[in-house]
This record gives structure tokens, sequence and C-alpha cells, in this order.
């Protein structure tokens, strides 16, 4: 046994003072294994996993420097799925089990657009007609379709509308992107639409100042700069992005762009900079401050104080905090006269927006962001050590850091980039190079003097100066989005691709010695079992309304429209892209009717659309498979997926298998969680497995 611990002792004494960017590693471990968990852990064992990881951290201190750190690293795992059940508990709230249509009152706390282009508005303070307040949800998000205009909507205000509400919906297929439970931590019980206006109840009361100013200096540029470039400057200044078109968004997605619209670590370390060098060099021209060995403290401290006021008016989503607390790190650090940049501090950035939200580690924002900073970290700080001794030309030193953080923040972004959104970027390298140093040289620092001088009524002549920066960096993004091959879709990895990709990004960055190396094998395993990535022959979705058939063309859509978000999903998931009107044109036969028909793995799929098609279809037939987006009963052995039972499914997938198709659930793959509201029927599942078996005759396998 001693021997099998030998070389663990060895690696971890090679360690020693560098095991601290590890730390947030092992939470986000624990946090993931709560997401993970099949069913919903009791209260007690998250509150007596904790104290047993609070006890195991006090007492790490006093073991060795081997069994130590395996016992701190154990400690924080359990303490990482225990604040994970904390947080979800924290946030419940009621989700709406039934569609509802009437009356919505409520409080407006957020405005945004929704992928349609609608705007959208997030109520708190809901009323429902008729529902008891204790069964209403906390928040919904309503979109506004058809003719609005009669009231603008105004932060604080309370409305009141006649609209369509529904609880957020489920995975668009099993093991996908799951809403509801993004919702859940949204604090969101219900989303819907209205096509009436939305009527005034109440003007805006007190409170939501940081809301109110936001929303106010987001008018206040949208006016100084109309059009698109307005709100390019809005979303850069506030975070507001509501007064931005899908079409300029897609540009800047298609070109690896989109990053200057999230307020994350590149727009505050910019304005940091900025703030910082500006109130040093003005401190340094006053003769009574000139020479006052704090002149560089009361620099970072009035740096702070400027990326805090960001902070807030930005809204607080997770690349800005994460990007705050970096700033915050460095700026705190210089003045201790410490280290500015480390992986200390990008670790202890991480540690604290995972506690504060340890949801963020599923969503692309929070893997990105701290793939881009721990990685450029890693990199300039080897790149550092190799430059001593070496004489390169002062001029090339910009030049340098610009390729370097582009190509390095590119490389560690694409992998995460392409599993969520499914398309890689070609030309997103040149366009960063020709539009990075117009965000910092020109925009960023003249938003914060268009901020200084919009109390006096000058802010025009900075924002006059700004509009030619933004002008460039629209234009370089639509002019590249152009380019023939611009994006190419990709297909989506298996669930297993990412952690395995992080786990050697991770060694790899953090990891001393030439023993990071061996973090390029769970790299090359990683992209190994994304090329060996399957998709479904046979998608359905939760509401019955759409399937679809893997075709050698691509797949196969049983509807040109309705239900556009799961077919988006969908196709963006098989890496071939294309329209869904497009994906409708490759049914294998259309007859103008509402029943449609497929072969698929020696069975018959038929899909009936609508209630007079399920009631004209008659008796069924074993090796079958009927979808209905309707609740039916149909006589016969066939396999049916009606409402009913894809409500308490979810979305399903159909691959094949050695005895027939294999069937896999939404439900097969999030288990029973606090987020999907109203528990399932019991033995629903195996009652679907069983009608497989009868209706192919050989025991086709769940």
């Amino acid at each position: 046994m001693g021997g099998l611990l030998r070389p663990i002792e060895a690696a971890l004494l090679g360690q020693r003072g560098h095991l601290f960017p590890w730390v947030p590693v092992c939470p986000a471990v624990g946090i993931g294994l709560y997401f993970s968990w099949m069913s919903e852990p009791p209260v007690w064992g998250l509150a007596l996993l904790f104290a047993l990881g609070a006890a195991g951290l006090a007492a790490q201190a006093r073991l060795g420097a081997v069994a130590g750190p395996l016992l701190a690293a154990v400690a924080l795992v359990a303490c990482g799925f225990a604040l994970a059940g904390a947080r979800t508990h924290q946030v419940a709230g009621p989700i709406l089990d039934f569609r509802y249509y009437g009356a919505i009152e409520g409080r407006i706390v957020n405005i945004d657009r929704s992928a349609s282009d609608a705007v959208r508005l997030t109520l708190d303070r809901v009323v429902l007609e008729r529902m008891d307040p204790g069964d209403t949800p906390l928040r919904v998000r309503v979109s506004l379709h058809g003719q609005q205009g009669y009231v603008t909507p105004q932060p604080g205000a309370t409305v009141i509308l006649t609209g369509h509400l529904s609880a957020p919906s489920g995975a668009a297929e099993p093991g996908g992107f799951d809403f509801r439970r993004h919702a859940w931590f949204l604090r969101l019980g219900a989303v819907g639409y209205t096509r009436t206006p939305v009527l005034l109840l109440e003007p805006p009361g007190t409170g939501q100042w940081v809301f109110k100013a936001r929303m106010w200096l987001s008018s206040r540029v949208q006016t100084a700069l109309p059009g698109e470039t307005g709100a390019f400057a809005a979303a850069i200044m506030t975070g507001d992005r509501s007064g931005m078109g899908q079409e300029t968004l897609q540009a800047l997605r298609d070109t690896n762009l989109a990053h200057l619209l999230a307020i994350s670590g590149l727009h505050m370390g910019l304005l940091a900079g900025f703030v910082f060098a500006a109130l040093r060099l003005s401190l340094l021209v006053i003769p009574l401050t000139r020479h006052r060995p704090s002149v560089k403290k009361i620099a970072a401290a009035g740096a702070l104080l400027a990326a805090f006021c960001y902070l807030l008016l930005s809204g607080g989503n997770v690349a800005t905090e994460r990007a705050f607390i970096m700033a915050a790190v460095a700026l705190t650090a210089v003045m201790l006269d410490r280290r500015a940049l480390s992986l200390r501090g990008v670790a202890m950035a991480a540690l604290i927006v995972l506690v504060w939200q340890p949801e963020a580690l599923l969503g692309p924002g929070f893997q990105m962001s701290f793939a881009a900073t721990t990685a450029l970290v890693a990199v300039f700080e080897r790149l550092s050590a190799w430059q001593q001794g070496r004489r390169l030309p002062r001029w090339t030193a910009p030049f340098i850091s610009l390729v370097v953080s582009s190509a390095v923040a590119g490389a560690a972004t694409a992998p995460v980039g392409m599993a969520h959104f499914n398309q890689i970027a070609h030309y997103g390298l040149i366009a960063n190079l020709i539009s990075v140093p117009v965000m910092g040289i020109g925009v960023v620092p003249l938003a914060v003097v268009a901020a200084l001088l919009m109390p006096l009524g000058l802010d025009g002549l900075a924002f006059a100066v700004m509009q030619l920066g933004l002008d460039w960096i629209l234009f370089v993004a639509r002019s590249v989005a152009e380019w023939e091959g611009a994006v190419r879709p990709i297909l989506a990895p298996m669930a297993p691709v990412l952690p395995v990709l992080a786990l050697g990004g991770l060694v790899l960055c953090l990891w001393q010695g030439r023993g990071r190396l061996l973090g390029l094998v769970p790299m090359a395993a990683a992209v190994f079992l994304w090329a060996q990535t399957e998709r479904p022959v046979l998608l359905i979705a939760d509401t019955g309304g759409l399937i679809g058939i893997m075709t050698d063309a691509g797949r196969a859509l049983s509807k040109a429209k309705g239900a556009g978000f799961v077919a988006e999903i969908w196709l963006e998931n098989d890496g071939r892209g294309g329209g869904q009107e497009r994906a409708a044109e490759r049914w294998p036969e259309r007859d103008g009717s509402r029943v449609l028909r497929a072969d698929m793995l020696g069975y018959e799929v038929i899909h009936l659309q609508g209630k007079r098609a399920a009631q004209g279809f008659g008796r069924c037939e074993a090796g079958q498979i009927v979808i209905a987006s309707v609740q039916t009963v149909l006589p016969g052995d066939c396999l049916l997926f009606d409402v009913d039972v894809l409500r308490r499914t979810g979305s399903v997938a159909v691959w094949p298998g050695r005895a027939g198709p294999e069937f896999q659930t939404a439900a097969d793959h999030s288990g029973q969680r606090l987020w999907h509201g109203p528990a399932r029927a019991p033995g629903k599942l195996a009652q679907i497995a069983g009608a497989a078996q009868r209706a192919s005759g050989d025991g086709a396998r769940q």
C-alpha cells in the first residue's frame, strides 16, 4: 500500500505552495455531482454533509503534507454538494402546473428581448386571476407580441395585461439544456406571452434605484446615439441589450465578437485600468500629492469604486461578477503592495462566485469566462518567465500581448462555445485582432469620459467620437460574417466531453512542472469522445407537437412552422445547420393531411397533428410508434406517446439497439428534482417499456 501512495506523496510535495488554485475545483466537482443526482437529497442529508465537510477542513491542518490536502479536497467536494443544495432550497418558489389564460398583474423588474426579437418583461409581486397567493409564481416572464405602444415599459411600474402562461419547459431532448432548472434559479415560475396591449396600473414607486438608473442611462445613450450603434453602446455601458436587433447579435456571434457585449473581464479590466491610470496621472500632476507614496494606492481605490459602480449598473451577471471580483482582487493587491494578477486571484474569484451562485457552474458564461481567464493568466505567467533575459524591442510588447491574448482566449473558450452553441467562427481571431484594440483604446475610455461629462450636458462630444469606434466594430462583424465559411455548425458532444476536457485544461494550466503535460491525455480523450458522438434516430418534443427523424440528408421535421425553439435546438445539436422549413422538406412523404408517416428501424412512425387527426385515426397496430399532439386513447398494441405520457416523461429520444429501438426520456436523465414541480407518476417509464415490448414482440429495451 505504501508503494502505491509514494507517487501521490511525491506529486503533492512537488506542488507545495501551488495547491490553492485547485481549491475551487473541488467544490465545483461537488456542485456537478449535486446537479447530476437523480433525486433531491433530503435537507438533513445536506446539513450533515456540510458539517462533515467543515469538520474535514478543520481537521486537515493537523495532518501531514499528503493526507491534509487529500482530506481538504474531499471536504470541499462535500461542501460544494451541500452549498448547491442549500441554494436550490433558498430560491424555491411555486411553479405553475397548468396552462393559464387570463389577467396578469405584476411589477416590472427586468426588460430584455426574446429570441424572436420581442420585448420581454419580467414581473414580480405577481397576481393571477382566481389563484391563491401561495400557489402564484414569485416571478413570471412575458413576451409582448401584437400591437403595443399604449404603455412604454418602465422599471418599477406595476402593469396589468391579458396573456398566456405555462410552466417553463424542460429539456428539448434528453440530456440537453434544461430550461426548467435554469428558470428555477431565476425564480421564474411561469413564462408566456401576450398579444394585447400592456396597461399601466401604477407608476414606478420607490426602490429599485439601480435598475431605474441603469435603464435611464441606457435610454440616454440610445438617444445620443440612435440605431444599432446606440443599442451597442447601451449594451456595453449598462448591459441592456433590449435595443439590439437579432441580425446584429447574430453577426457578432458569427465572428466571435459577442464577448464585447457581455460586460466581462475585458470591459471591467479596461475601465479599471483607465480610471487607475487617469487618477494616478492626475495626482502626479498636482504638486501637493506628486511625491506621496500613497498615490498608486489612492488610484487603485478609485478604480475599485468605479468598477463597483459598473457592476451595479450592468445588472450583475456571472461574467460581470467574476470580472469585478478579479479586478477587486488585483486592485486590493496593489493597495497591499502584493502581486496584482495571479492564478490565486482567479481561484479566489471562482470560489466566491461558486459559493454565491453554485448554479453558475453549469452556464456557458461561467465556463467560458474562467476558461479564458485561467488560460490567460497561466500563459502570461510562463511567457513573462520566458521573456526574462531576452531583450525584445519594447514596441513589440503590445503587439505580442494582443496576439497571444486573443489566440489563448479563443483557444480556451472555443470548445465550450462549440459545445453550448454548436458552431465555430473560423475568422474569430481576425475579427478580434482588428476590433479589440478599438474597444480598449477608444470605446471604453470614451464611455468613462461620457459618464463623467453627463452631469454637465457635454457627453455628446464623447459619444460622437465613441461612435466611430462602435461603427468600426459593427462594420467588422457584419463584413467578416459574410465571408464564405465564416461559421461552421458543430455536432453537440456527449455529456462527459466537457468535464473531461476541463480536467485536462486544468492540469495543463495549474499543475507545476513537466507533469502538466499529462493534461493532454484527458484532452485527447475528450476529442476522441466528441468524434464518436452519435445522434438519435428519432426525437419527440415534450408537447408531442414536433418530431424529427434522422435521414441521410439530415434530420427531417414533421412541421415547417411551430415549436421553432425546439426545432432550432435539434438542428443545431445535429451539427447540420439549416432552418426548420428546409428540414421539413426532408420528410419522406407528405399527402397534405395531418397524419404523417415514416419508417424507422423497422417501425412505422406516425405523427398525429391535432385533435381531428387523433380522433379519425382508428386502430393502431404492433410495430407502430404513434405520437399525438393531444391527449388520446387508441385501441391496439402500438407504442403511444400522447401529451399525457409526454407530460410525465418529457422529451424522448430513440436510438438503435441490439433488440430494437432503445428509448431515452428527459426524465431518465434529470430524475425527480425540485425544479420539476409535481412528481411524475410512479412506474410510468416502466409502463412505456412494457408497451414497447408488446409492440415489437422481441423485447425492445428501455
